[in-house]
């Protein structure tokens, strides 16, 4: 993408000589759980919250939301007593003017099955008098990519009964939270957990226009696993010639020690994502990475949901989430 972050936006020094977690960040108001996100315009993007089934548009800088769409009933999780269903939405990912969204496609933390949170579906994006906009497409979103996976002996390492039984976030469940789109109009599913030989992966899907569309059967490529030094991958972006990742744990913390981090990866099966070790997220935790100007920057959303920001009482405006721009020049040189 071609876009320019307003200059107010732009927090980072130009070689990173600033960590993340120290820079000036902004702070968005009206949720706490920022899960995935893309540029929509030179001015604004739109966010997902993995609480709920509801995409924020900002204008970079500012924090209060622009607007919002209500996806509840087009992902079939609004329920009569009023307790709905999440989508758990986790990764985005921008083809032209058509988003691209994937849910987590885990259980839940007592590993009971969550249907609502196996869907693949798209947005587009709309220009109105106010802004950039989005909309959901007629087609329904997209539910048996977890029969799929199993279907094909490529990935039996990945989609195991045994993953797929357990919790997201106990050592070897199953969990979706990376999305990116290839040069070439494929997509990148990137997995938090399992960790098969403690390398995270990722699995192309070379059709997704058709799935969305016409319910095609996925046309999967070859599976690339990476060493992210025993995490998973949080977010996947491609940026000009290569992939920015946002690793991290396959749990909160609690199991693994690994912190946050960032690599840079070629896009080819046969290099090793490089670390970038000058990058510390500090206090942050990333949970979604985009282009979001020119040919150098990045936009880091952080997930800041806790209990309490979790709780029903709090008023949105007291419901946040941080956001800073990186400046990619010097993430290529080895350091």
């Amino acid at each position: 993408m071609s876009r320019l972050i307003p200059a107010t936006a732009i927090l980072l020094a130009s070689v990173l000589t600033a960590a993340p977690a120290e820079a000036e960040t902004t702070r968005y108001r009206g949720l706490c759980d920022a899960s995935a996100g893309v540029a929509l315009s030179p001015t604004h993007f739109v966010v997902a919250d993995d609480d709920h089934d509801i995409l924020t548009i900002y204008r970079f800088g500012e924090p209060d939301p622009a607007a919002s769409v209500d996806l509840t009933d087009y992902l079939g999780n609004r329920q009569p007593d009023g307790k709905n269903r999440k989508g758990d939405i986790e990764g985005a990912a921008r083809i032209k003017d058509r988003i691209y969204w994937i849910s987590s496609h885990g259980r839940n933390g007592e590993g009971k099955i969550q249907e609502a949170r196996q869907q693949l579906f798209a947005t587009e994006v709309i220009e109105t008098a106010s802004g950039p906009r989005v909309k959901a497409l007629t087609a329904p979103p997209y539910k048996r990519l977890i029969p799929d996976l199993i279907g094909d002996p490529r990935f039996a390492p990945l989609a195991t009964a045994s993953a797929l039984q357990k919790p997201p976030e106990d050592p070897g469940g199953f969990n979706i939270e990376g999305l990116a789109a290839t040069p070439n109009g494929h997509l990148l599913i990137g997995f938090r957990n399992p960790l098969p030989d403690g390398k995270a992966w990722l699995v192309p899907l070379k059709n997704p226009a058709e799935v969305i569309a016409k319910a095609a059967a996925p046309v999967f490529g070859d599976p690339v696993a990476l060493d992210l030094g025993r995490r998973g991958i949080r977010s996947i972006e491609f940026v000009e010639s290569r992939y920015v990742i946002v690793a991290g744990p396959f749990d909160k913390g609690k199991r693994s020690d690994k912190g946050f981090a960032l690599y840079i990866w070629s896009g080819k099966g046969t290099d090793s994502a490089r670390r970038v070790k000058k990058v510390d997220f500090g206090t942050m935790h990333p949970e979604a990475v985009f282009a979001a100007d020119s040919k150098s920057a990045l936009y880091l959303l952080s997930d800041d949901g806790n209990d309490v920001c979790k709780t029903a009482n709090v008023p949105l405006r007291q419901k946040s989430f941080r956001g800073v721009a990186m400046d990619l020049r010097g993430l290529d040189k080895k350091h």
